[in-house]
């Protein structure tokens, strides 16, 4: 009978020392992004798994990490923004090469949740997915820092909130949005989605549109704007609004790839033509937006990249070391919404 692989085994193959191996493993920043790989790939090759029962013991930790979303209206009831779904994958699977178990549930905002993982050993940090009204939420995030929960969250780095931030930079993608479809001739653009502190996301957004305008020479008041929650329903009833106002702009940029969904589902019951009489960007790059009629424009947020640096964030506190906010740069993906 084969004997079972030993982190021993994998540190004679890699050329190094078993406690590398053993930091490698556990995502220590001590050991460098190369070296980390190469003994990645050789447990993989080995079929090598931590004995997190073991390290756990010595550590005094779970070896659970908590992922908790935020329940966001859904068609499917799913439940889940269908962007966390595409960061999904990339967060367990780095969870997995680092050791740890991923346990993955609701936040359930009227109960005391943050005691119901870290207080009880189930998990040894939170990793948080959405928000609802970000103002209501700020309290939450003041009570986990109270406590000394270890925990980072991805969204908007709003000044003066608690926590590690991952997130987009959404006023850059706002302003790559708006440069677009002022390039493309649009002079009559509508920003479809929240814009207050209440959705700080949203409102970078908005703001980076706004800027974009104005550095073309346009005026940025002549923006219109509707508020519009993350729902596809949302998306339908505000274009409705839009042309119940007029008149009717010649270009949208929503602040969420669902939201834009709906938009365009509004846009040709209305008769409008998209792009020939009103272009439609997104913000996302959720599956769906490669899939709708025509195929959406969108910025990407970079959610392979996002899963792994919440992980090593979070990693980062729970050893005690220091986790800074990062914004990751997002991407405009040209598809046939905003081009003929």
């Amino acid at each position: 009978m084969k004997e079972r692989t030993t982190s021993f085994d994998i540190a004679q193959l890699a050329g190094v020392s078993q406690p590398t191996v053993s930091r490698a493993l556990s995502g220590s920043p001590a050991v460098s992004e190369a070296t980390r790989k190469r003994i990645e790939a050789i447990a993989r090759q080995l079929n090598y798994t931590v004995d997190k029962n073991a390290s756990s013991l010595r550590r005094r930790q779970s070896r659970t990490l908590a992922l908790l979303f935020f329940e966001d209206p859904t068609p499917d009831q799913s439940l889940i923004n269908p962007f966390f779904l595409s960061m999904l994958g990339s967060l367990t699977r780095t969870c997995a090469l680092r050791g740890y178990d991923l346990l993955t549930s609701f936040q359930q905002l009227s109960s005391d949740w943050h005691v119901d993982y870290e207080d009880s050993h189930k998990a040894d940090g939170i990793i948080l997915l959405g928000y609802g009204d970000f103002e209501d939420y700020r309290t939450r995030l003041d009570q986990l820092v109270a406590q000394g929960t270890k925990f980072v969250r991805w969204g908007s780095p709003d000044q003066g909130a608690a926590g590690t931030v991952i997130g987009c930079d959404n006023v850059r993608g706002g302003e790559l949005a708006g440069a677009h479809l002022v390039a493309a001739g649009r002079r009559r653009i509508a920003f479809v989605g929240q814009a207050s502190s209440h959705y700080p996301e949203f409102d970078d957004r908005h703001r980076g549109l706004c800027q974009a305008v104005a550095v073309a020479g346009l005026d940025a008041e002549v923006v219109a704007q509707v508020d519009a929650l993350n729902t596809q329903q949302a998306g339908y009833d505000a274009v409705h609004e839009l042309v119940r106002r007029g008149p009717a702009p010649d270009a949208l940029f929503c602040a969420s790839d669902t939201i834009a969904i709906g938009a365009l589902k509004a846009l040709g019951e209305l008769g409008l033509s998209v792009p020939a009489d009103v272009a439609v960007v997104g913000f996302d790059d959720i599956p769906a937006a490669s899939l709708t009629h025509p195929p959406l424009t969108t910025i990407a947020q970079p959610y392979l990249l996002a899963g792994e640096m919440l992980v090593d964030a979070l990693l980062k506190l729970i050893r005690g070391e220091t986790a800074e906010t990062i914004l990751l740069p997002g991407r405009l993906i040209v598809r046939g919404s905003t081009t003929g």
